[in-house]
């Protein structure tokens, strides 16, 4: 039987490898993440959003929220735990791609560009 919508599904993914060349590979992983937008051009907010995979260059992640934008900076801590713990690490990164999934929600692919600091 001929899925028309899984073939579509397929060649848009290819093409988003394509696009977006990744240097490592990914890991699909469940790790809590805080992001919080650098410099606020609009209203504050801070998520806990969970990562759906991670490479050492960034992580993907899926929100309902529709705040984030393409080039927008973010401090992000990966992992997040709360109280802090010695593995937190604060990143700052960026906003690569932001997919509208059928759901509603958002795929945001966010790149880390380098680490700011480790809280203690």
């Amino acid at each position: 039987m001929f899925n028309g919508d899984r073939l579509c599904s397929e060649f848009k993914k290819q093409e988003t490898a394509r696009k977006y060349h990744r240097r490592s590979r990914r890991v699909h992983i469940a790790q809590p993440v805080k992001l919080i937008p650098s410099l606020s051009n609009g209203e504050f907010f801070e998520e806990i959003g969970i990562t759906r995979n991670v490479s050492r260059e960034g992580f993907y992640f899926l929100t309902e929220r529709d705040h984030y934008q393409e080039d927008m900076r973010l401090l992000v801590t990966l992992p997040y735990h709360c109280p802090r713990d010695r593995s937190d690490v604060v990143y700052l990164a960026q906003v690569v791609r932001i997919e509208l999934l059928d759901d509603g929600q958002r795929g945001v692919a966010v790149q880390l560009l380098s680490s700011v600091a480790n809280p203690q």
